[in-house]
């Protein structure tokens, strides 16, 4: 039987953690590029990020948990990294889109280490396999736009 646990409130805390910062993480790509196309498509994922995060803590609180705010360490560092990276390599688009191919593979990583959790209600487990497929089909788009880069 499926139950929301501790363990799934912390997992999906900090999924919700890393969806923000994946929200700021592109919205600073678009931000630093020139690219028309690049920043359009930053700027969706941006919120669409903002939409994942929004869903996830809405699936916390249904089950009477509370959502935590705010970055994680690792996002912001990941943050800081993508500002050094776009700073000396002149806001680079190629080397923006590496730093979103490898951010988005760590949520990749991220949503299945959660969804093997076998004490996952089925609304939450419906609720990260789309997103998770969301972001595997992002991950195709990003590289396809890496190599016209």
């Amino acid at each position: 039987m499926s139950t929301y646990t501790e363990k799934v409130s912390e997992k999906l805390n900090t999924l919700l953690e890393k969806s923000y910062d994946a929200k700021q993480g592109y919205h600073k790509a678009a931000d630093h590029t020139n690219n028309p196309a690049l920043k359009a498509y930053f700027e969706r994922k941006s919120k669409e990020r903002n939409q994942f995060g929004h869903a996830i803590e809405s699936e916390i609180r249904n089950f009477g948990q509370e959502a935590e705010k705010g970055g994680s360490v690792s996002g912001s560092a990941h943050r800081a990294w993508m500002d050094v990276k776009s700073f000396f390599s002149a806001d680079s688009d190629e080397s923006m889109l590496e730093a979103a191919i490898t951010g988005e593979k760590a949520a990749i990583d991220d949503y299945e280490d959660v969804l093997k959790e076998t004490s996952l209600p089925p609304s939450t487990l419906t609720l990260l396999t789309n997103q998770v497929n969301n972001i595997k089909g992002d991950l195709a788009t990003i590289k396809k736009l890496e190599d016209l880069a």
